[in-house]
């Protein structure tokens, strides 16, 4: 069976990685147009690279947690894409073979004037570090403001999906927000948040199932109760 799992911050607050609504609605004390926008970079890049060094340096001191691990063993019963809404590289670290990022890598860097241009980055970056071309590299994220680039491919996978399994998001994020729309209208929805945004995930669908725990905790029982590690893993 084909499993979309789509992810966001709350997959990753168990690996001490903070939400942005854990925070008051604030990224360590940072308003969103003064660290996260196309407009902040150009008016203060010393601030930006500085926020996003912080975080760079954060995940380098922090580990995959068990709901990444659980994914990962779900790859011996199934076929799992993930499409995560996150910066980090949890997914890849853990062992998950099929990762999408819509909103870019805090390991990676690109050139503000090619975007094509990427470079992995674990070191801080700085306004005089330059591309080939000789301009100032900035973080590779998707700011508040700017296209989504994959989500095209991000929604070819979920009209793909068998069994699409949403974790840890609220859901009111736009383009991501809106995949749940794309998944055929037959499959399984799961939805994993310890505060899950119910309206948002549109409960009007029948096949609709809610768990409101943690990640780890909530994917175990999801396993148990659609029987994903069974015998006949092709089965729901």
């Amino acid at each position: 069976m084909k499993i979309v799992v789509l992810t966001g911050a709350g997959i990753s607050a168990e690996s001490g990685i903070k939400t942005f609504r854990d925070a008051g609605g604030l990224w360590e004390g940072h308003k969103i147009e003064e660290v996260a926008t196309p407009e902040a970079w150009r008016k203060n890049p010393t601030l930006v690279n500085q926020f996003y060094n912080e975080r760079r340096r954060q995940l380098l001191n922090t580990k995959p947690n068990e709901a990444h691990k659980i994914l990962v063993a779900l790859e011996q019963f199934h076929t799992v894409s993930i499409i995560t809404q996150n910066v980090d590289d949890l997914h890849e670290r853990a062992g998950s073979s099929e990762v999408l990022h819509l909103h870019g890598e805090l390991r990676s860097v690109r050139s503000s004037l090619n975007p094509n241009l990427r470079y992995r980055w674990d070191k801080d970056l700085n306004h005089d570090d330059l591309c080939e071309l000789g301009s100032p590299l900035r973080p590779d994220i998707v700011w508040f403001g700017e296209d989504v680039p994959k989500i095209a491919d991000a929604i070819d996978i979920v009209e793909t999906a068998e069994m699409l399994v949403i974790i840890g998001t609220s859901l009111a994020v736009y383009p991501a927000a809106g995949l749940i729309h794309y998944a055929p209208r037959s499959i399984p929805i799961i939805y994993i948040d310890k505060n899950p945004n119910i309206d948002q995930a549109k409960p009007n669908r029948s096949n609709l199932k809610v768990y409101s725990a943690n990640a780890s905790e909530a994917l175990s029982q999801m396993i148990e109760d659609y029987q994903l590690m069974s015998a006949h893993p092709n089965k729901i």
